[in-house]
């Protein structure tokens, strides 16, 4: 198994990506620390990776309080003795308006929980990874990361912050065996869409917007997430891969 013996802590764990992530990681011998603000999805990740007799705990965390990160990642070094593993995935959209009509507060939101809770993951995981030997930290960034569209600025803007720190953090701690790398889904079947589909007009056009003429799947992107945490990218850093179906070059 790619993970074997390794532990792994995923924000966002309770749904979509990072559920998928989750269990990909537990059926590859990883210890996972699921990490989310929906305690019941959160728990029911939980009980579907010791289903598959996978070791898992959840935490209920805000990834945009420091203390709840600092919490996070000494739960997963006190209870599985290490951590080698870091995806920060939870991040939220926001209301699809111009920027100027985009409300101070919701900026704030979007950029706290997408931007903000990468750097803090980033922040607290880096001495508990170097503890370990090294490890890797894979961050959730976007299609919407690399390119700009209409209406969804602070989604926009946290997700293009994703890339570059990213970068920043491969640059600082490479030097103690810690790869930094992101990915960047297009248009994937999880919750965050579940409002486009609803738009009869603008649904057949999203959900084709791209080389494959498709929506991924969450297990797709976690194929990507699987890679990048696995030896078998033990020479990649500061790389933002895209998992969007050719969406990028659509």
């Amino acid at each position: 198994m790619k993970l074997n013996g390794r532990t792994a802590i995923v924000t966002g764990g309770g749904s979509g990506i990072g559920r998928a992530a989750a269990l990909r990681f537990a059926k590859e011998g990883a210890n996972v620390v699921v990490a989310d603000i929906d305690s019941p999805n959160g728990e029911e990740t939980v009980n579907y990776i010791h289903q598959l007799d996978g070791s898992a705990i959840f935490l209920k965390t805000d990834v945009a309080d420091p203390v709840q990160i600092m919490q996070l990642v000494k739960a997963a070094t006190s209870t599985y003795g290490g951590l080698h593993i870091m995806f920060n995935n939870a991040g939220v959209g926001n209301s699809e308006v111009r920027s100027v009509d985009l409300s101070v507060e919701e900026w704030d939101r979007v950029v706290d929980i997408n931007l903000k809770g990468v750097f803090l993951g980033i922040k607290y995981a880096v001495p508990a990874l170097i503890k370990s030997g090294g490890g890797s930290i894979i961050n959730t960034s976007s299609l919407l990361g690399l390119k700009g569209q209409k209406f969804v600025s602070a989604y926009n803007a946290s997700k293009a912050g994703v890339v570059v720190l990213t970068q920043n953090a491969a640059l600082e701690y490479g030097k103690y065996n810690i790869r930094v790398n992101a990915i960047a889904p297009g248009v994937i079947d999880t919750k965050i869409i579940d409002n486009w589909k609803q738009n009869e007009r603008k649904w057949p056009i999203i959900s084709r917007a791209n080389a494959l003429g498709r929506i991924g799947t969450p297990e797709e992107v976690a194929n990507a997430v699987l890679f990048l945490a696995s030896d078998e990218a033990s020479f990649i850093t500061g790389t933002t891969l895209s998992v969007d179906g050719g969406g990028l070059t659509f």
